[in-house]
């Protein structure tokens, strides 16, 4: 009755164990007496036979492996992370194939045209595609994978794209003269290929429209260009785009691209009654004063997203790495 007592295998604490090698040591045969005594205290592995498992112990094997899982939090994080770099993904994969599609269909690769490529903003679209699909491909498999490799340059990549914004406000704030010389050239560069770039035109006209506004200073600026020039022989000589006109549609419906012919023989009393003669450059002047409360409020709200980013993707490599650690 004694060897099939419970208590015998009860660890008490005065109970003292032997691990010298002695008779009892694995490593020497025991006698019989031997054997029973070790199989009564549980020191001699049963045989398993064939076929089956072996079941171990749940306390040692919660000692020799520790268990370690994913949380909910680490899941959402993951997938979350994976959904938004898809949807990004996506979007830039759309810009770059209307990129494609603007080269193409404008002939910008042509032989004729390649010269100028480097101011066509098709190609400006096209890189801003491709800038974006590849941070976003590496943040979406990064996270699908848990490759932390991936995730790193996702991270890094972002936090550089942060203090590239952060310097450019800086810079901005700091040298708006230059700026503002900057972008009358860049406006005049705009209407002086006003007729030959259907980009730079589409540009020009949706500025004058919106903003309602002629020229980058003055509705006389138009004289720049070679078809608007009052020396051109055509029938737009003096004249300015429609787009600079009061009210270019005839009774509502009917376009009127005539309507700003002639424009610049007149002085500015007269021509006031037909066309915006404030100057473009004032008008994004002063549409960037009326909004400058929403700018700096989607600003932050980009930048603090980024940074969001960047801090969820540190947790999910801190997560996947104790995950390969602890597993």
């Amino acid at each position: 009755m004694r060897q099939y007592l419970p208590i015998k295998n009860f660890p008490w604490p005065w109970s003292r164990r032997d691990d010298g090698q002695n008779e009892s040591s694995p490593l020497i045969p025991k006698s019989g007496a031997a054997k029973v005594e070790d199989e009564e205290l549980g020191h001699v592995d049963r045989e398993i036979p064939s076929g089956t498992h072996s079941v171990e112990d749940p306390y040692i094997s919660t000692r020799i492996r520790p268990h370690y899982s994913y949380s909910l939090m680490d899941y959402f994080l993951k997938y979350l992370l994976f959904l938004c770099n898809l949807v990004f993904t996506v979007l830039g994969l759309v810009v770059i194939g209307l990129g494609i599609w603007g080269l193409v269909s404008k002939e910008s690769l042509a032989q004729e045209k390649i010269g100028s490529i480097g101011t066509d903003p098709m190609l400006i679209l096209l890189t801003l595609g491709l800038l974006l699909t590849f941070l976003c491909l590496t943040g979406c498999v990064g996270a699908l994978r848990e490759n932390c490799c991936l995730l790193k340059l996702f991270s890094w990549i972002v936090l550089v794209l942060i203090t590239i914004q952060v310097l450019f406000v800086i810079v901005a704030y700091s040298m708006q003269d230059q700026i503002e010389g900057y972008l009358r050239s860049g406006i005049l560069a705009a209407m002086a290929r006003y007729q030959d770039d259907l980009d730079l035109r589409f540009i020009t006209d949706e500025i004058q429209l919106s903003l309602q506004c002629c020229g980058a200073d003055t509705f006389r600026d138009w004289e720049i260009n070679m078809y608007y020039n009052c020396s051109a022989p055509g029938v737009l000589a003096c004249g300015v785009p429609a787009t600079c006109c009061l009210d270019p549609f005839e009774n509502g419906t009917v376009w009127n691209s005539q309507c700003g012919v002639g424009v610049q023989l007149m002085d500015e009393f007269t021509a006031q009654s037909v066309i915006f003669l404030g100057g473009c450059l004032g008008g994004i002047s002063r549409w960037i004063e009326q909004h400058e409360g929403l700018i700096g409020t989607i600003g932050v709200v980009v930048v603090g997203v980024q940074i969001l980013t960047v801090l969820i993707t540190r947790r999910l490599m801190d997560s996947i790495r104790w995950h390969k650690v602890n597993v």
